[in-house]
């Protein structure tokens, strides 16, 4: 059996600590998970050095033949990539550790491990915060200088499970006016985790409050955000009853992906509650925070199909024909809109019955299947090409789907019947 690795323990490390400069450091979250003992499959450590940060990577990338790249120049910062572990060095900022590790932003990300002689420095107390589940800065400043730090508290807290210092979180308030100059990639990063953590949305809704979202997301309101909370409860409840259901939720479209996004439905529909209103509204939003034509498109016909689910159940409940309709308008985004249902209150048989019906393949309303071609009706009809056909095809498929039509046969005797030759 593989001797499991941890950030603490040099010996499972894919590299000999003996490679190491005396003075170097692992440093960031490897320490504070560690500490926690959080455990991961995959170890991501962080080195500072006093020099030649960038030389000691490469001659550890050669022994191990490795993956090598320089990551930063300037400021000599360069990675090695293991099957296993990712591993970073940085040089030093400061003439000692202890002047390094004042830059950073949270205590508990402030402890430095000593793999020499396998001993913690702690200058700034951040394992008696880590005791306390607590996140207190290390200083406004550093805050201040990497204003995206005022909004990963939040997330980190959501990961975590810890608390705010009071004193940190009045001075993200003070310094919330700084988050509106960062660029949208990064905060649109803290935003989908905030999104895709279990206790995300009670955070998302703290830094809300606390200033620091509202000028990317200017049309939310405290009633989205509330109901954030009932899209969670609504998606536990689905994975304890309805697994496949939720396996699609937890899902997402044929899109490449890079290591760390947070993509699938449940996000999608999560961050469609936050943009709940006009479609093109929240497209606009979404092309701000540089989010992908594909999960743009996602969000967009969650929130559209939404829009016509609502409008048709205030006739009554659906027929055939609208249910087609709405499973044509949403396509994959379905799973998304029926979470959105659910968590809103609409008639949990009715939307069940949905699903079981998106989720069978065969299903003649969910998943009609082509019973003639535009061939058949140019060439066995003798009607002209042209967009006559396309109507005539998707008559022919709504025919279907309110079961008046079930065969080739059928399909070529229903479009006669309409007059045609």
């Amino acid at each position: 059996m593989a001797t499991q690795q941890s950030a603490l323990s040099p010996k499972t490390w894919p590299f000999s600590v003996s490679l190491l400069p005396e003075q170097a450091y692992l440093v960031g979250g490897s320490v504070r998970d560690a500490l926690l003992h959080r455990q991961a499959d995959y170890l991501d450590l962080d080195f500072v050095l006093p020099a030649d940060a960038i030389a000691t990577a490469q001659t550890i990338a050669q022994y191990y033949r490795a993956g090598f790249v320089v990551l930063d120049t300037e400021h000599q910062i360069a990675r090695v990539v293991f099957p296993n572990a990712t591993v970073d060095f940085a040089q030093q900022i400061g003439p000692t550790i202890a002047m390094d590790l004042r830059r950073r932003d949270f205590t508990i990300n402030a402890i430095a491990y000593d793999p020499h002689r396998e001993t913690l420095l702690d200058p700034l107390n951040g394992y008696a915060d880590l005791q306390r589940k607590q996140l207190c800065m290390v200083a406004a400043e550093n805050l201040e200088e990497d204003p995206l730090r005022l909004l990963r508290a939040y997330r980190q807290a959501a990961q975590l499970g810890f608390n705010l210092d009071s004193h940190t979180q009045d001075t993200i308030r003070a310094l919330a006016p700084l988050l509106k100059g960062m660029a949208a990639e990064r905060v649109r990063g803290e935003l989908d985790c905030l999104l895709s953590l279990a206790d995300g949305s009670r955070l998302l809704t703290m830094a809300w409050q606390d200033g620091l979202l509202r000028p990317w997301l200017p049309q939310v309101t405290s009633a989205q955000l509330k109901a954030l909370a009932a899209i969670d409860q609504t998606a536990a409840q689905i994975h304890e009853r309805w697994p496949d259901y939720s396996q699609r939720l937890q899902s997402w479209v044929k899109e490449p992906t890079a290591p760390g996004l947070h993509r699938s439905w449940l996000k999608a529909t999560k961050l469609a509650q936050l943009l709940l209103g006009d479609p093109e509204q929240a497209e606009a939003t979404l092309i701000r925070l540089k989010y992908s034509r594909v999960e743009q498109q996602a969000v967009v016909s969650i929130l559209s199909s939404w829009q016509f689910l609502t409008q048709q159940l205030a006739a009554g409940p659906l027929p055939a024909r609208q249910q087609y309709q709405l499973f044509k308008l949403s396509g994959t985004a379905f799973v998304g809109v029926a979470l959105l249902a659910l968590a809103h209150g609409l008639p949990e048989a009715m939307i069940i019955d949905l699903v079981t019906r998106h989720l069978d393949p065969e299903d003649p309303v969910a998943h009609p299947q082509a019973l003639i071609s535009g061939r058949d009706l140019v060439q066995g009809m003798a009607l002209k090409p042209g967009p006559q056909i396309g109507d005539l095809l998707e008559a022919v498929q709504l025919a279907q789907a309110e079961g008046l039509i079930t065969s080739r046969d059928q399909a070529l005797a229903w479009v006669k019947q309409q007059g045609l030759p």
